[in-house]
């Protein structure tokens, strides 16, 4: 139980981590394909880690996590501690939720199978 909480903890902070002080270099130095080089690298090489190798645990008797969770959580704790702008972050926060809902809404409908 406690190295399942460590786990799936450690690596929604890694993948926070690595999401909000390295794709912006990225980007920086590489325009599109320097987005593209981050998504490949950064999201997929975390979601081999949490979701492939299994460090992020999900199942009947665990609460459900995923790597969204850590993203808004670590963005939460980034935005603080840069001291951004709540006021201004307000659309974005409405559009993820707006975005999120359509986005689970449409899975069920689909049976939760996307392909």
């Amino acid at each position: 139980m406690i190295q399942a909480i460590i786990t799936t903890f450690s690596t929604g902070f890694i993948f926070a981590f690595l999401l909000f002080l390295v794709w912006g270099h990225l980007v920086e130095k590489g325009s599109i394909f320097g987005g593209m080089i981050a998504g490949a690298f950064i999201v997929g090489g975390c979601w081999i880690l949490n979701h492939g190798a299994g460090y992020l645990v999900q199942g009947a008797n665990s609460p459900w996590v995923d790597q969204a969770w850590a993203v808004g959580v670590g963005g939460i704790f980034f935005g603080i501690g840069s001291k951004a702008s709540f006021t201004k972050s307000i659309p974005t926060i409405i559009a993820t939720i707006i975005g999120g809902t359509l986005g689970g809404f449409i899975l069920a409908q689909k049976g939760g199978v996307w392909f």
